[in-house]
């Protein structure tokens, strides 16, 4: 039987650079009595092996920040403790094969000069100058950033490791965990190897490929693989003395000089799975066997890029386990499920450069109760548990890995690991001609092709290929009726004698009405961000129903387990269809289906039979239409689906209602708005109900007496692919960043939502510009939406 040893404040599991990190920052931040434990030697799982690449500029603002730390860190790092952490910034360059990649390029560039990074763009002419032994026939350009910079990662370890040891953190090597003590939804404590049991207040997860593993003892999902990741040491060269750091993207080779030695490794196809949990799996400083098949292509593009090393010999040829995500990006933060539990895992080979800003953000993460700053993008929350199967994982490694370096293009959809979810009527979606798409693993429908060719559209960094099929789909909405897939929104019933009253108090929306009625609102924390962003109905005198967006159905569904009390707590996002019929032509219809249609104002809801099948509609609009969400359950949905498309209704795909939304000046959460976005800043303030108490009411009643930004709609023109996170500048300084675009499909317009600061001078007097990969575009703010500014049609 086990015995409790002790009882501890935070047990970190993982002695490599994040679990270290994670130490290092929770001590500065006061925290006691912090145990980490490995189950080997420090730095003995993935850290030792690491290229050591510090790279601060990342594709996303958030990211930037994340890897940005590590340039102040380091640095630091050595003044605390004394040790050399082998930092040195040597500037690097990423390089551009495609010419499709300079577009790419240009707007990372812009995004890290509005962070205060230095990347500038370069012709090869002007690489050649700067790298002659860079062999430059067969590129594009390049993008320099003078920032760019080299680490040791055993010695960064060890200094993390004093520094911590410094403040109070005890490090115990050799100590394995074979398991997360859970009971009641909260994680009290940890099993180790030798059946002896540590209790702890919470525990942080940190240990790599090993993580999933102990995640499952917790019942939590990991989407995590490990794979074998390979590079090579050159022989010393005086020329690769002081290199820089290389990135050929189009290659997938990376390259970086280590004291006149050249690293050369890269990001593969189809990588090869490793299983740590095999016989290997507990050798500390593994090195797996060499792999010239899997890893010529990469020195094959290392020789056409740098052709001295053709007679240059290799010194060591490196294959150790790195896990990689099943969308390439980290997981972080609290565990949705269990209390107490966190996890930094799955850092795509990047581990030892983000050690630094990911040890941050978990580490007030943890002693908060919350991040630090918007985690989306990398939060545990935004997992599938479907996603962590294996052989899901498997498949997703056949381009995951290499997702790190291949072409970002514009509104890509991943080949590998498809159908994870599909709703009840994918078969009938199908026959529609859907061209489907991920939605947060759903199988959904971007555009209905109309021929063969339209099947097949190919990426594009301009113009969409999709654009006039968007057109085509949403101009059927002026007189008949499109018909939208909404079965992958999020929805949550909460059922108990206070679920309403709980609610209430969560959201400045007045939710205390009829149980008729359908509310729009949002969820806010503390500072008056907005946590969820969702429709509320009430069916019946204790029970409530709530519908968010589909990529947020686990962390919404966390947010409110944790939030409310006492009340039962049931997803039932599964259980139902959800079929949009919108378009002036909706009302007939429906009539001409239903058993005794009802007048229903708009935001309110009724239980209807229609094509024989009992069915919820619900009379809202995300397109600005007249319109209705029909909820029907699974077995029930192809009676009605037939019916609806019987009347010559059009299916309208996921583009052409994104389209719609935006010139409607509708916002999207997890873009335009999100937890460190308030309504106000949002121009949602229309539905705050000022006469009660809501959680974040202190901060709105704050920013009522003056606003410093503000979300605004913009008409750009030139007709550019407007993305997100573009610099907003205005009389030569960039005022903000936008956070979504799209081409108004019944408008015409190309519009972009901003997020902007606030000046003296009126919004409507403002004249902003753009700046969209390498050019600048003028952008008029709108002081209304320009498709049915009255809402005439949505209210019809």
């Amino acid at each position: 039987m086990p015995t409790t040893s002790e009882t501890r404040g935070i047990v970190i599991i993982g002695g490599g650079a994040v679990g270290l990190s994670l130490a290092y920052h929770l001590a500065r931040l006061g925290a006691e009595d912090v145990l980490l434990l490995e189950r080997n030697q420090l730095t003995s799982g993935t850290s030792w092996h690491a290229a050591g690449i510090v790279g601060p500029l990342r594709a996303t603002p958030n990211m930037t920040r994340l890897a940005m730390y590590a340039g102040e860190l380091f640095p630091r790092l050595e003044q605390e403790t004394g040790l050399s952490t082998g930092y040195r910034v040597t500037g690097g360059y990423w390089l551009a094969k495609l010419p499709e990649r300079m577009d790419e390029l240009h707007r990372i560039a812009a995004l890290g000069r509005h962070f205060g990074l230095s990347p500038e763009m370069m012709t090869t002419d002007e690489l050649g100058s700067a790298l002659p032994c860079l062999s430059t026939k067969n590129l594009h350009g390049a993008m320099a950033v003078a920032e760019d910079a080299s680490v040791n990662p055993v010695d960064l370890c060890m200094a993390y490791a004093r520094a911590a040891r410094s403040m109070g953190v005890e490090i115990r090597e050799n100590n394995g965990v074979a398991r997360l003590l859970t009971e009641g939804g909260r994680v009290y404590g940890v099993g180790l190897e030798d059946d002896t049991e540590i209790r702890a207040g919470q525990v942080a997860l940190c240990c790599g490929a090993w993580s999933k593993r102990l995640a499952e003892t917790a019942n939590v999902a990991l989407p995590l693989q490990p794979v074998e990741h390979m590079y090579v040491v050159t022989e010393p060269r005086p020329e690769f003395e002081g290199f820089p750091v290389l990135r050929d993207l189009d290659s997938g080779v990376y390259i970086k000089g280590d004291t006149g030695k050249l690293v050369i490794g890269g990001f593969e196809p189809d990588a090869k799975c490793w299983n740590p949990d095999g016989p290997e799996g507990n050798r500390p400083f593994l090195e797996l066997p060499e792999d010239w098949d899997q890893f010529t292509p990469f020195m094959e593009a290392a020789l056409d890029l740098i052709p001295s090393l053709e007679d240059t010999g290799i010194q060591h040829f490196m294959n150790g386990p790195e896990s990689f995500t099943a969308d390439t990006r980290p997981l972080i933060g609290a565990a949705p499920g269990v209390d107490g539990l966190y996890v930094a895992a799955g850092m795509n080979s990047v581990g030892v450069m983000s050690s630094a800003g990911v040890g941050r953000l978990l580490a007030g993460w943890m002693q908060d109760g919350q991040p630090p700053m918007d985690a989306w993008e990398v939060d545990i929350a935004r997992v599938d548990p479907l996603s962590a199967d294996p052989a899901h994982m498997a498949t997703r490694m056949k381009e995951a890995v290499a997702d790190l370096f291949t072409l970002h293009w514009p509104y890509k959809q991943p080949k590998a690991g498809r159908d994870l979810r599909r709703s009840a009527l994918h078969d009938h979606w199908q026959a529609q001609g859907a061209v489907f798409g991920l939605t947060a693993g759903w199988e959904r429908g971007l555009w209905y092709a109309e021929s063969e060719q339209e099947r097949a559209l190919p990426y594009s960094i301009g113009d969409q290929p999709w654009w006039p099929i968007a057109t085509r789909e949403a101009a059927r909405m002026e007189t008949g009726t499109v018909l939208l897939d909404l079965s992958p929104f999020t929805k949550l019933r909460v059922e108990g004698r206070d679920a309403l009253k709980q609610l209430n108090s969560l959201c400045p929306a007045q939710l205390n009405v009829n149980e008729d009625r359908a509310v729009y609102t949002q969820f806010l924390n503390a500072k008056g961000g907005i946590e969820v962003e969702a429709t509320v109905t009430r069916p019946g005198p204790e029970m409530v129903e709530i519908t968010t967006g589909a990529a947020t159905r686990w962390r919404d569904h966390a947010f409110f387990r944790r939030a409310l009390d006492g009340v039962a707590l049931t997803d039932i996002t599964e259980e139902f269809c959800v079929v949009g019929v919108m378009g002036a032509g909706s009302r007939d219809t429906l009539r001409g289906i239903a058993q005794d249609w009802p007048d229903m104002p708009f935001g309110h809801t009724r239980t209807v039979t229609v094509a024989g099948v009992e069915t919820i509609a619900t009379r809202l609009s995300f397109v600005g239409e007249l319109g209705w969400e029909l909820r029907v359950r699974n077995e029930d949905a192809p009676a009605l689906f037939d019916a609806l498309t019987g009347t010559g209704a059009k299916p309208m795909g996921h583009y052409a209602l994104d389209g719609c939304r935006i010139e409607k000046g509708f916002v999207h959460w997890g873009h335009d708005i999100g937890p460190e976005i308030t309504p106000l800043e949002a121009g949602l303030g229309f539905n705050i109900d000022w006469s009660k108490d809501f959680t974040g009411k202190a901060a709105l009643e704050a920013q009522r007496e003056g606003l410093s930004r503000r979300l605004v709609l913009c008409e750009v023109e030139g007709s550019p692919l407007v993305l997100h996170d573009e610099p907003v500048w205005e009389n030569g300084r960039v005022v903000g960043l936008t956070t979504s675009g799209a081409r108004g499909p019944r408008t015409g317009l190309t519009l972009a939502f901003t997020l902007v600061e606030v000046t003296k001078t009126p919004m409507k007097d403002r004249h902003f510009e753009i700046e969209i990969a390498g050019e600048w575009y003028r952008a008029t703010p709108l002081t209304q939406p320009p498709y049915d500014p009255k809402g005439k049609r949505m209210r019809a």
